[in-house]
């Protein structure tokens, strides 16, 4: 099987802006890493997001753009089509001998017990554009079938695992791969077994917005204030109290499903730290619903720059907790790696979700595939 060029592109629910990853693959078992990129938001235009995710509570229907949602949709487009020309002008990379793109879009609301998932962002727009095939609306499939709709990278995660294993990398046979970004999410890789995965809580989303109304910084920078302050166990074990960490995997979120409000009498080192260790400990609440505990995290995402969050992980999983460049792979670009992977999966009519990752009954094609 001939190897793809695919652009994959993420703007995740920290909405920082957009990460974009080239990679070569076959959809299947082999994966060449390339250069990547990103396109950071403006705060007008994450005011603009911020908003949308405001507009968008009230949907009921995945088609509907009320409010400031077309402003935003359109914004994104043309955002995407500057990331990847962008993107293309620093790297070298030929835009024209590239397959395809995967897009994601923003998610601005996640209901799939409503199955209901939206991600704003034209695929088709998108694909006008730039002249080149756009695979995109990768998670409405599941949703509609009765599945989670997220999350979607644990076919990439379990890619890069196997083709470190052929490497001949020291992994133990239970490893899992920890996404921190908005929302959290784990990959759990168990020998040949079929993979296993959830949201695991709030990510970033709440320390971040908890930072930006406390200091007008985006995020706690290297965990710096969090690493002054002291965890109130009350208020975490309130936050941990949440009926989520009750149910067994698999299990998605919306990034509204959490408040901060919980911290809002405390200092903002004190608050930082909280919802640090909220994270951390949301991440532990998944261990008694596995029959076996992983010997290994590998953590990408936003978190994975955090070494205070690092350290808060490794105490409460009791066991080893690394960055994904521990194994040559970048904690930033891996997500948009995953949608370039998704895809190449798209065009070749191969499975997106599957029974383990996001519940649905069989695994299951996904995505859409629009030609400029």
């Amino acid at each position: 099987m001939p190897l793809f060029r695919a652009i994959g592109l993420m703007s995740g629910t920290s909405m920082d802006g957009v990460d974009v990853a080239l990679i070569e693959t076959d959809g299947e078992a082999q994966v060449v890493q390339g250069p990547s990129g990103f396109r950071p938001y403006s705060e007008p235009e994450r005011r603009l997001l911020r908003a949308a995710l405001s507009d968008a509570r009230a949907l009921t229907s995945a088609a509907a753009r009320p409010g400031i949602l077309p402003q935003a949709e359109a914004f994104l487009a043309r955002a995407h089509a500057e990331a990847v020309e962008m993107f293309c002008k620093d790297t070298g990379v030929d835009l024209a001998g590239v397959d395809l793109i995967g897009f994601h879009g923003q998610t601005v609301l996640h209901r799939p017990e409503a199955r209901l998932t939206v991600q704003i962002g034209d695929g088709g727009e998108l694909a006008a554009l730039l002249g080149r095939p756009v695979a995109h609306d990768f998670r409405t499939a599941d949703v509609l079938a009765g599945g989670q709709g997220a999350p979607l990278v644990p076919v990439y995660h379990r890619a890069l695992v196997a083709q470190a294993r052929h490497e001949g990398r020291d992994l133990p046979r239970n490893v899992a791969l920890l996404n921190i970004g908005g929302v959290a999410n784990a990959t759990l890789l168990n020998g040949d077994d079929d993979p296993l995965a959830c949201d695991t809580g709030p990510g970033n989303a709440l320390l971040d917005d908890f930072i930006l109304q406390r200091t007008g910084a985006a995020y706690d920078k290297d965990g710096a204030l969090a690493a002054t302050g002291r965890v109130d166990e009350v208020v975490l074990a309130g936050l941990l109290a949440h009926p989520f960490f009750d149910m067994a995997p698999p299990k998605s979120l919306d990034r509204g499903d959490f408040s901060n409000a919980a911290v809002a009498r405390l200092s903002d080192a004190d608050g930082a730290a909280t919802l640090s260790a909220f994270t951390a400990q949301s991440v532990a609440r998944l261990l008694p619903h596995l029959d076996c505990a992983p010997g290994l995290w590998i953590v990408c995402g936003g978190g994975a720059r955090n070494p205070v969050l690092l350290d808060m992980l490794a105490q409460a999983l009791g066991t080893r907790v690394v960055a994904a460049e521990a194994f040559g792979w970048s904690s930033d670009a891996m997500e948009a790696q995953a949608f370039a992977y998704l895809g190449v999966r798209t065009q070749r009519g191969l499975p997106l979700t599957f029974p383990g990752t996001t519940g649905v009954c069989v695994p299951l094609n996904g995505g859409h595939l629009s030609l400029p």
